[in-house]
């Protein structure tokens, strides 16, 4: 149940991620049109500054920029300040030498019973720690960022250790209850962690700290989320679980940086990857935290659905959506196709049938009623965007509800006629990678992420007044935070980068449904193992290896990378380093064998000599093992050459601003560009109108303005628009339809 970004000043999002039309394609540019005079408008951002720059910058800001006010004050997850004020004056402010980072203040959504057993949750019940008693996160703070959580729930009423509600501004994290606001996540999310009753957590006899940072519907700000990262350090707890994030693939966004500080504070971070797979460069912000645990989603054992098309042998796996009736169908049902399935748009005759409708224009839950008013049997929901999404609905409907990838549903439409029928079957699948769970590597960084997968599938736990079973990299975050608890109660002396390692070292690769083994970058060292991670007695940190980016113009170089191992038994360990599988381009120099006198460390560099010419460009992965005794340890490594497929854009978002007649966008260019722009056609006649805006070599980052339709000097109404970016040999463009009508956002 990962979420997306949204900025807090932006009232209504209308972005779909469409296909390009290819009459599009080539794009003439024309002169820059003049830039609306948006300098007066307030904005909220989040700007970082050095430690030692700390109380000059705030003298500064009182004596110098009157007219800004401080919103917030950080100086544990990071020293800096939330601040609002006019664009001009911000943009004055930005110009300080002292300012390392700035960004706008962003909206957050949050992105057992089986799932525990099947990683070690519960045979570890049988090992106990050096004090005698049973590993089950006894002593150990957990610090759960959501939506609040249900405290009275019978489950969790033992382990609630109290904590702040940053969005009400109170003592009282309960979550939402309002009709139309109510939220689930944070319970359900606590009840994986340490549900102690009629479900038995990762974790049962840990204490749960919850900080509420999202409000109504599961939104809430950066300064919230950050605010409880600060609080979370003051408290000194032992492990941050954040079943949270964004679209954005970027190492520098503030949630990110306050994690990584947390860690350098000996707190451990568990943090969802995001539930925007399954293509390469998904993984959003906080995810992509260097310090932090990311984690992705597999399956435990379940019984997977998936359906087949009569004369067809192709199976299309499908995601059950929260709120609808159970997907238990068995026999064959006829299949229709209800274009978005609006009122107007179902064939006469649907019921007793299966539906197939487009996402997009109305919510899930309206397309449901809407089948369900018309007597369809079931409803299938497919993609507008590459890959499957895992939904819910808004409120309970009495027929099955399901989505589908994008290309799975093109596929149906197009084979789908009047003698068309489709069957459920079902397999049983574990240790198979979520379509959903968003992969790495990080833009920039290229570091890989995730660094670990859980299950998160089909996932039963708490939720106010009963128990649900929820999909999403949500879900599984928090089994590895419960693990952590219990490693961290085993090893009490073990630091964030020590737990990380047992996790990484010991985890178990999976593969594809094929047998096929999934990339690094996919699932990291692969799906933990907490009984294996507890046992283990020999680490190597850092888990991960970089070796960064390349470029095939540059002569041969050498690229060196420095591990610890660290031997945690009573006895002298000796370290074998393996040879990795042969690539061209590449030799390896590596230690052969590395003996480690018990309760030590021992540091050792590995060396690549690369011949640049020899790469073409790319995402390049594989493992280097390493044996110890009968333990085989697993580091990934990765290195990028040229510039890679990675979007060159991401994140777009456009509502209104403040101001009258005022729109506000914003999007966040990777890589930077060296063409961007925002093309405006008309709908009908696809000729081109205007840019709402353009610019040649942009920096890389986050690009906001507010524009101002009088300035823009179009009429008001909706124009079918481009948004591209080029970097290197790559253009990507997204397409989507822009209101320009404040009439209009304002009615929807």
């Amino acid at each position: 149940m990962g979420h997306s970004l949204k900025c807090s000043f932006i009232i209504l999002i209308i972005m779909l991620m469409l296909p390009v039309y290819s009459p599009l394609a080539a794009v003439m540019y024309p002169d820059r049109p003049m830039l609306p005079n948006d300098q007066l408008q307030k904005e909220t951002m989040i700007i970082v500054v050095d430690e030692r720059s700390f109380s000059k910058a705030k003298r500064m800001l009182k004596e110098r920029y009157p007219d800004i006010e401080i919103r917030q004050q950080y100086q544990t997850a990071f020293y800096g300040f939330s601040v609002e004020g006019r664009k001009r004056d911000l943009q004055s402010l930005l110009n300080e030498p002292f300012i390392l980072h700035a960004s706008p203040v962003s909206t957050y959504e949050p992105n057992i019973e089986e799932s525990v057993p099947f990683i070690g949750g519960e045979r570890i019940r049988g090992y106990f720690n050096e004090k005698g008693e049973r590993l089950t996160g006894k002593g150990i703070k957990i610090a759960v960022i959501d939506t609040g959580i249900d405290y009275h729930h019978p489950d969790l009423r033992r382990n609630y250790k109290g904590g702040y509600d940053f969005v009400d501004g109170d003592r009282h994290p309960m979550e939402a209850t309002e009709k139309n606001g109510a939220t689930i996540h944070g319970t359900h999310v606590a009840g994986i962690i340490a549900a102690n009753g009629k479900l038995t957590g990762m974790s049962p006899d840990a204490s749960i700290i919850v900080y509420r940072a999202l409000g109504p519907n599961g939104y809430g700000t950066s300064e919230q989320v950050i605010s409880a990262i600060e609080q979370a350090i003051i408290d000194q707890v032992d492990i941050i679980n954040l079943s949270l994030g964004n679209r954005v693939n970027s190492p520098d966004w503030p949630t990110s940086l306050a994690l990584n500080q947390a860690v350098k504070k000996g707190i451990i971070a568990v943090v969802s990857s995001g539930n925007s797979g399954p293509k390469t460069w998904t993984v959003g912000s906080p995810g992509t935290a260097s310090k932090a645990i990311s984690v992705g989603a597999s399956t435990a054992p379940i019984e997977v659905p998936y359906v087949t098309l009569s004369g067809y042998h192709k199976q299309i796996p499908i995601l059950p959506m929260h709120g609808s009736a159970k997907w238990d169908l068995e026999g064959t049902e006829n299949i229709v196709y209800a274009k978005l399935g609006e009122d107007v748009d179902f064939p006469k005759n649907v019921r007793g049938k299966i539906v197939l409708v487009k996402r997009g224009k109305l919510s899930f839950t309206e397309k449901a009623l809407n089948a369900e008013k018309k007597g369809a049997k079931a409803l299938l929901i497919y993609n507008n965007v590459s890959g499957n999404f895992a939904g819910q609905l808004e409120r309970e409907v009495h027929i099955p509800v399901a989505s589908i990838s994008k290309k799975d549903g093109e596929w149906l439409r197009k084979h789908i006629d009047n003698k068309a029928w489709l069957k459920t079957v079902y397999q049983k699948e574990e240790d198979t990678l979520a379509e959903f769970s968003s992969r790495g590597p990080v833009t920039t960084t290229w570091e890989i992420k995730p660094d670990v997968v859980a299950p998160g599938v089909e996932i039963d736990s708490t939720i106010p007044n009963g128990y649900l079973a929820l999909n999403g990299t949500s879900m599984a975050a928090p089994h590895v935070a419960g693990a952590c608890a219990l490693i961290k109660q085993a090893h009490p002396d073990w630091n964030p980068v020590q737990v990380k390692a047992a996790l990484m070292n010991t985890a178990k690769p999976i593969t594809r449904r094929n047998g096929k083994p999934l990339r690094s970058y996919e699932q990291g060292a692969g799906r933990i193992d907490v009984v294996k991670a507890i046992q283990t007695n020999v680490l190597i940190y850092p888990s991960s290896i970089t070796f960064g980016q390349i470029y095939s113009t540059e002569p041969r170089m050498q690229k060196q990378v420095r591990l610890t191992l660290d031997n945690q038994s009573e006895n002298e360990r000796k370290f074998t380093f393996l040879q990795p599988e042969h690539r061209n381009g590449i030799q390896w120099k590596l230690p052969k064998t590395v003996q480690v006198p018990p309760k030590q460390k021992r540091n050792v560099v590995i060396s690549v000599d690369m011949t640049p010419s020899l790469f073409k460009n790319g995402i390049y992965d594989g493992y280097v093992h390493v044996q110890s005794g009968e333990q085989t340890i697993r580091i990934p490594y990765l290195f990028v050459v040229n510039e890679p497929d990675y979007p060159r854009l991401m994140g777009f978002e456009f509502g209104l601003a403040d101001a009258e007649n005022t729109f506000h966008y914003e999007l966040y260019l990777p890589g930077g560009a060296e063409e961007f722009g925002i093309a405006l056609y008309d709908p009908d006649t696809l000729r081109f109108i205007s840019f709402l805006d353009w610019q040649r070599n942009v920096p890389r980052g986050l690009r906001e303005k507010n524009v101002n339709i009088k300035t823009l000097n179009v009429p008001k109404g909706i124009y079918k628009a481009v948004i591209f970016a080029k970097k290197g040999k790559k253009e990507d463009k997204i397409e989507t339809e822009l209101s320009l009508d404040p009439e209009i956002l304002k009615n929807e």
